[in-house]
């Protein structure tokens, strides 16, 4: 599992009116919380957890916060953005515990559909009914992403939640509940054909010629 850093500092200074200051000077409000250690609020250099927040492994990732090389293992759990400007305005970080169980959304990486049967069929579209997955696991086995082969499926194949290959150490939760929580992750289908529209002018000549036939 890679490492990924990120360097914080302590905040001081709470309230709406110190956030916006915050900002203003290029940082971004933040805070950690859980385990058996008290909230503490913290501030991010804005370019660096933006650059961070392109990447796929930021929103799934164990992330390694560093404090001053005091180093403490987190999950993101909410991050708020600007409506409109490239601007990250607050996040939430939770700590995890090595030897607890956590609960964390996973992407999906869909291979070789291309070069299927399915993929290869003209007509014939393979939908992904999801692209993350809610996986538990000890945070040492929690993956940046699982893969899904779709090298072999073919029209009206369909893969369910229970037919993914999960690393060591990883279990999908919502298979505890019955098996109508096996729900469809991947489903090759027939495109539905498009019907042409008619056009204004040719739906009202038969409309017309009727009209003509009455009055003869």
């Amino acid at each position: 599992m890679a490492t990924h850093v990120i360097n914080v500092e302590r905040r001081n200074d709470e309230g709406k009116g110190a956030s916006r200051r915050l900002r203003r000077s290029g940082m971004v409000p933040a805070i950690v919380y859980g385990g058996d250690l008290k909230p503490v609020s913290i501030q991010i250099i804005h370019k660096d957890v933006m650059a961070a927040s392109q990447n796929e492994w930021f929103y799934s990732s164990i992330l390694d916060l560093s404090l001053g090389g005091d180093v403490q293992r987190v999950l993101l759990r909410d991050l708020q953005r600007h409506p409109f400007k490239q601007q990250l305005l607050h996040l939430d970080f939770q700590r995890v515990n090595e030897n607890e169980a956590i609960r964390a959304r996973v992407p999906l990486h869909f291979l070789n559909q291309e070069t299927s049967p399915a993929g290869k069929t003209s007509g014939v579209i393979v939908m992904h009914e999801l692209t993350e997955i809610e996986v538990s696991c000890l945070p040492r086995n929690l993956p940046e992403f699982i893969e899904i082969d779709l090298g072999q499926i073919t029209l009206g194949d369909i893969i369910h939640l229970s037919e993914i290959t999960l690393p060591e150490g990883v279990e999908i939760p919502e298979l505890r509940l019955g098996k109508e929580h096996d729900i469809a992750v991947v489903i090759a289908k027939m495109a539905k054909e498009e019907v042409e529209p008619v056009p204004a002018d040719a739906a009202a000549a038969p409309a017309a010629d009727a009209k003509k036939d009455e009055k003869k």
